[in-house]
């Protein structure tokens, strides 16, 4: 990448509190003019990131240069660079004209000036009223609110109140704007709305834009280049084509869009192993290498039972307008489908083609679980059994009510049976036990290699779902084990927008 095209760099980049590393050693190249949507799920460190480039955090470690000068200590005031909020910050006794015009006034700039004896010297002024003027109708023109300068901001729509704030922000034209999720405060529609309108803006500015959400489908609508993020490291930065179609890991897979994912085994060349059956692929990995599967729902193939390589039987079907959803059973895996034609419930035929079915290294990590169902008793399904999660991970500060509901701080309520979740948990918090009766699932050792320090052992249970446990103890390949794990060690993430679920 040339030098010349990168606004904002960041090498190695540090940001802790405490004993806990927010932003875990991140390294990144920002083109001038891009769109860039940092993207990942509460907590990964996302917002630590944005906040360090515009100078409201400092970093413990690493640098950040800006057009090649380092800014890593510089104040925010000294940055060319505005932030939109995601509460906007507006001030409510003031109309749209002066909320916008407010920077402006005390903002003072370097103007060159004629003394007397024709010597030219350089002072610093404020604008004058005509040029405040001149700007603030720019500025106010380019996010459409050029009729309502007169407005008092307590009457504004939240559409417009977000487009306030960005009005306040360009006018000051920065060369950098970040944007913290901005959109968070706005309903269904009207986010989709804004999604197009800051794309749109965007084009008009020219400038770059660092955006920064949780909400797949805002980074896939908008993006020119997409940073996932997850535990303070940065999984893939890509276009939102590559994201969505090369994801390098099962983290990405799950984060971006719907995907199935499984656990899978190299059973020949360029040949996998899962839902019970030998699959072509394109991928070659070595002989019985296991692996992580990934096939997006638009990729499964359905037909006539029995005429095709793999029968399921249907479960649920949703009409979602352009295409039909399917949640189909193959054995005790489930795997999601969609098609325009519409089948029964009942029996059905699958196929999937190699191009369909991408494989990635398996990383062992933690144990990810994708798809799990949320139960009327709000527990989850997990493998042949159920676990209880904390279901309050969803909306911070939340609470759960006498009647099983979820309750924002705001009082809103939802109904999360039938909302489909993540599962993470560490490599240390499944316990093992000899009673096969102990805990939620059971399950056959499958590996048990020694590490140095301690045993990596894997159980896998009748529906090829993988267990695995980093522990002291030696287990032995075939022993029959009973697993629990506990609430508060299962980390979860909501599949799809948990507007959904509002009752």
């Amino acid at each position: 990448m040339a030098s010349e095209e990168v606004i904002i760099s960041l090498s190695n980049v540090v940001k802790s509190f405490g004993d806990f590393n927010a932003v875990d050693g991140i390294s990144l190249d920002i083109k001038r003019g891009q769109f860039v949507t940092i993207l990942g799920p509460s907590g990964c460190g996302k917002t630590t990131t944005l906040r360090m480039i515009g100078g409201f955090e400092l970093p413990t470690g690493g640098t950040i240069l800006l057009n090649g000068e380092d800014i890593t200590k510089l104040p925010p005031y000294k940055r060319p660079i505005n932030t939109v909020f995601q509460r906007y910050a507006l001030f409510p006794h003031l109309d749209v004209y002066d909320n916008v015009a407010f920077g402006l006034k005390l903002k003072k700039v370097p103007t060159k000036v004629t003394k007397k004896n024709g010597e030219v010297v350089e002072k610093m002024k404020h604008y004058s009223p005509k040029e405040i003027d001149e700007m603030v109708h720019r500025a106010l023109s380019i996010v459409d609110l050029d009729e309502l300068e007169d407005r008092d901001i307590t009457t504004l729509s939240g559409g417009q109140q977000q487009r306030v704030a960005i009005a306040r922000c360009i006018v000051n034209k920065p060369e950098i704007l970040l944007l913290d999720e901005p959109l968070g405060a706005l309903d269904l529609k009207m986010r989709k709305d804004m999604q197009i309108e800051l794309k749109e803006m965007h084009k008009k500015l020219g400038i770059t834009f660092i955006y920064v959400t949780h909400d797949q489908e805002e980074a896939l609508t908008m993006s020119d280049v997409i940073v996932v993020m997850n535990d303070g490291v940065i999984q893939q930065v890509g276009t939102p084509t590559e994201i969505y179609n090369e994801p390098n890991n099962a983290f990405v897979a799950d984060f971006i869009g719907e995907s199935n994912i499984y656990s899978a085994t190299m059973s020949g060349k360029k040949k996998v192993h899962f839902l019970g059956t030998d699959f072509k692929c394109v991928d070659d990995f070595p002989m019985n290498e296991r692996v992580d599967v990934v096939v997006r729902p638009e990729d499964v193939i359905l037909g006539k039972a029995k005429k095709g390589g793999l029968n399921g039987v249907i479960t649920t079907k949703i009409f979602k307008g352009i295409h039909y959803e399917y949640a189909i059973m193959v054995g005790k895996n489930e795997i999601i489908a969609q098609s325009t034609k519409d089948f029964p419930e009942g029996e059905v035929s699958i196929d999937i083609e190699p191009e369909g079915i991408h494989i990635m290294k398996k990383e062992i990590l933690q144990n990810l679980y994708t798809g799990c169902e949320v139960q009327k008793d709000n527990s989850v399904a997990l493998s042949d059994g159920y676990v209880d999660v904390d279901l309050t991970q969803l909306i911070a500060k939340s609470k759960m009510d006498e009647d099983g509901y979820l309750v924002a701080p705001n009082g809103k309520k939802y109904d999360l049976a039938g909302a489909k979740l993540t599962l993470e948990v560490p490599l240390d918090k499944f316990d093992f036990s000899d009673d096969t009766e102990y805990g939620q699932f059971t399950a056959k050792v499958i590996s048990s290699i020694y590490h140095g320090d301690h045993y990596q052992v894997i159980a896998r249970s009748e529906d090829e779902e993988d267990f695995i446990l980093e522990t002291q103890d030696e287990w032995n390949v075939n022993d029959i084990v009973g697993i629990k794990v506990n609430k508060e060690d299962i980390k979860i993430r909501l599949k799809g927008d948990i507007s959904e679920y509002e009752i």
